[in-house]
This record gives C-alpha cells, structure tokens and sequence, in this order.
C-alpha cells in the first residue's frame, strides 16, 4: 500500500521478508513492513519501521466505498472477480469478547513449504505431540500438496480442508494455538487472529522486529525447541489460571496494538 498523508509519502509491505523495495524506499518518507527481519541488512535502514501483527478480513464493502470502480478498472474481469472471491471467504472483521475455553481440545492445520524444513518440522512435532498425548482431542494435520510429495509427513496428514471462517472457529476453541514461523522467519498471519480469538499463544522468538514484543508469561508463552511443547501441554492442563492469563494478556496486547484503529494510530505518529 503506497499512501500520501500530510504530506509525506508512506509505504506498507506486506510481502514475506524477501528485502525492502529499493525504489518505493527511496521515494518514501516511511516504510512500514510487517516481516521487518532482525538480521536483514535491507530492513536495517533508517525508514524502515515495523508494524504489528495483522491478518486478512473481508473489506469488500469499505474497499468499494474507499475506491469504487477504479477497483475493477485496474484489474482484469478475472483478477477482479479472484479477489472478491478471497475476500468474501474471510470474516468481517469485529473486535471479539474472549470467553477463554478450557477443555482438552487442540486444533491445527497448515501446508508444508518446499523451502522451509525447518518451519516444517516443528508444525509436524507440534501435531505428533498433540496427536500422541493421552488427554488431548486434536483435530488437523498437515494439508497434502497438490504434487504429492509431502516431504515424509504422511502420518501427520489431513484430508480434511478448512475454510477461512471454520479455521478461525476451531481456533478460537483450541486449547492452545501454535505461532508457527512462516516463510523466510515471516509473522504467521494467524497470530493477531488468535489474540483477537483470546487463545493462549506458544510461539518460538520473533526473527522479526516488533515496536513493542509480547512479554513472555504475561502475553504470550514462549519456547526455544520443540522438545517443550509435552511440557506446555502438561502445564496449560493442570494450570487453568496460568493459561487464563496468558489468554488474556493476549487478547489485551491484541486491544493495545492490533486492532485496525491502534494500527492506524501507531503509522499516523511517524507523520506528526
């Protein structure tokens, strides 16, 4: 998204943390990128800022009020028709009211990525754990690749496909929701997703710069390997006030910073 705003020009990238766009860098007063990688010496530049975590909701309606028939007049009948038909499966977006579930139940699903063993492994860990433990009702799997090569993982397989809208459903109900990094150590789109959810979050560190990182054991339940994730299972379902708080602090954090209004309160300040 390129924006002008007081006078300024500003920029907001969402693309997997692949480098900054050098040219639109060079003509913005502000770059704002969600997958601002720690160690990148591209996003290691003055303009570069980092926003916080976010994900996809239906905007058709604000979309067509904001630009109308300049929409459909820059693309083509078919990209047109593609985007309605992906924004139309996401939820219109509603800052939810938590109730903190607790139960036994543990969903997760997601692709596997030809460039990302590691990322890989430690999703399919996370569904042989969940899957293998005693007092654990898990729903999910891997989703098989259309080229049939599932790199090993056909144990942790399911045929099953979610909609957008049943996805977030059965997370909002999860005992617990992994945060798993996505391609090239990008934020996983369903992290803001589940704090608006009021979901308890465990997640391995950031490799991407936040303006305010959640704090572990208050927002958010941080591990180093996946050789934990037994343990924090153990730990949610004998700690009921444990796993409440950090549900909560995660719904709170979400409030503060990710809301659509808060998002748009954090880039206007650069502008002042």
């Amino acid at each position: 998204m390129i924006f002008e705003w007081k006078g300024k020009l500003g920029v907001i990238d969402n693309h997997d943390p692949v480098g900054v766009n050098e040219e639109l860098y060079k003509k913005s007063d502000f770059y704002f990128a969600t997958n601002k990688l720690l160690k990148s010496e591209s996003y290691n530049q003055p303009k570069v800022k980092p926003i916080f975590p976010h994900y996809p909701i239906n905007i058709i309606s604000k979309k067509m009020k904001f630009i109308g028939l300049r929409w459909l007049k820059s693309l083509s009948l078919r990209d047109f028709a593609r985007e309605i038909y992906i924004l139309k499966k996401r939820p219109v977006y509603q800052l939810q009211k938590p109730e903190f579930k607790f139960g036994n139940y543990v969903f997760f699903s997601g692709s596997t990525w030809k460039k990302e063993p590691w990322a890989n492994q430690i999703r399919a860990e996370f569904i042989r754990v969940c899957k293998n433990h005693p007092q654990i009702e898990f729903e999910g799997g891997f989703i098989p690749r259309s080229d049939g090569n599932n790199f090993g993982y056909d144990q942790e397989l399911n045929l099953k496909r979610y909609s957008p809208t049943e996805f977030s459903k059965l997370s909002s109900r999860s005992l617990i929701n992994l945060n798993n990094p996505a391609v090239l150590g990008a934020v996983s789109w369903r992290l803001a997703e589940y704090w608006n959810a009021g979901t308890f979050v465990v997640s391995f560190p950031f490799e991407i710069d936040l303006p305010i990182f959640p704090k572990q054991g208050e927002e958010i339940h941080y591990v180093e390997n996946s050789s934990e994730y037994q343990e924090v299972l153990n730990l949610v379902l004998r700690d009921k006030a444990y796993h409440e708080k950090i549900a909560r602090g995660g719904h709170s954090y979400f409030q503060k910073y990710c809301t659509p209004d808060k998002q748009w309160e954090y880039i206007a300040s650069f502008f002042e």
